[in-house]
């Protein structure tokens, strides 16, 4: 499951910091401040194609990855640094789980606008490509019976003769199978289509149906669950379109494409997936640890959160509010967590 650019995670462990098949590091910032939670702690900035990585210099296990998919706004704000002083820093404002978070980070280099520039930079570009990664349906990407190409696209087969069964007459069009993608669109109206990236399918089947033999596409829970099919005639044809899309499947779960490119003009060399972290001893990992109260709070947008229903607490013997999966009572009055 693609967790890094959809969700708000604190304190990772290094192997969730390390990056997934077809993420890569865009851009790597020193000296950078996590104002708001660590203010005063200088730390490093990562920025990749899926999200933003942030972690202490002096102690790694203090950590943040911040997906793209769940800011809500990027802007710039004057604060106060413990490090720095008064000075511009980013301002993030995200939405994970109905919680809204914030974070500020501010470069404690003066002079050195890049933390600006490639966060705004690559979370537009993310934001531009959404089509190598989400189900689009009755999209614009057919005219005149041609698919747009995406700039890292490649068309490998266009099937024609193609029945969509979602309607029981069915409708006839046309597939366009890529490298990232699978399209189909009516041939009577081509702005009855969908376009199902790979990273998005659940299952590529051939089963039995009431119109016969079909091909079945499910897609993940994330893009709404939709179960497609498909009739192709004759069977032979039916069953080479389902090995090839199975094939091109297999290839893109190897190294997914998420078409988030941006190449910056001052970046020193780097390896695009080398994070040089600091060695971490074996006994400061807690892996059992997760989102401890304290640390959600620090970073809470004031008064944007959602409280939950109250419930009875037979423990206190008075009503209070919900609490969060995986949390008690007791470990919500622990300071240091055992």
């Amino acid at each position: 499951m693609l967790w890094e650019d959809r969700d708000v995670r604190f304190d990772i462990s290094p192997q969730q910091m390390k990056m997934r098949s077809g993420e890569r590091v865009i851009d790597r910032l020193e000296s950078i401040e996590d104002t708001k939670g660590n203010s005063g702690d200088r730390g490093r900035l990562i920025i990749t194609n899926l999200r933003l990585l942030w972690h202490s210099l002096n102690m790694p296990r203090v950590s943040l990855s911040v997906g793209f998919n769940c800011i809500i706004n990027i802007t710039t704000k004057t604060v106060n640094s413990k490090l720095r002083g008064l000075t511009e820093a980013l301002y993030i404002l995200t939405k994970a789980n109905n919680t809204r978070f914030e974070f500020i980070f501010t470069n404690l280099v003066p002079g050195t606008p890049r933390l600006f520039t490639s966060v705004i930079g690559v979370y537009k570009a993310y934001n531009s490509s959404k089509m190598y990664r989400e189900l689009k349906l009755r999209g614009a990407f057919i005219q005149n019976k041609q698919l747009r190409i995406l700039p890292q696209e490649q068309i490998f087969s266009r099937v024609n003769g193609v029945w969509n069964l979602s309607s029981d007459q069915g409708n006839l069009g046309t597939f366009i199978i890529t490298n990232v993608r699978l399209v189909w669109f009516a041939n009577m109206n081509e702005l009855f289509n969908i376009s199902l990236p790979y990273l998005q399918i659940a299952s590529v089947k051939v089963r039995e149906s009431k119109f016969g033999m079909a091909l079945v596409v499910e897609s993940s829970e994330a893009s709404g669950g939709y179960v497609l099919g498909f009739r192709i005639d004759p069977v032979e044809k039916l069953h080479e379109v389902h090995k090839e899309i199975s094939a091109l499947y297999s290839v893109y779960s190897q190294c997914p494409v998420f078409g988030v490119e941006f190449i910056l003009q001052d970046k020193p060399p780097t390896d695009g997936n080398q994070l040089d972290l600091p060695d971490m001893d074996e006994a400061e990992i807690d892996e059992s640890v997760h989102d401890t109260a304290d640390v959600l709070a620090a970073y809470l947008a004031d008064g944007l959160h959602h409280d939950r229903e109250p419930v009875f607490s037979s423990e206190l013997g008075l009503a209070i509010e919900k609490l969060k999966e995986g949390y008690t009572l007791q470990t919500l009055w622990e300071v240091i967590p055992s």
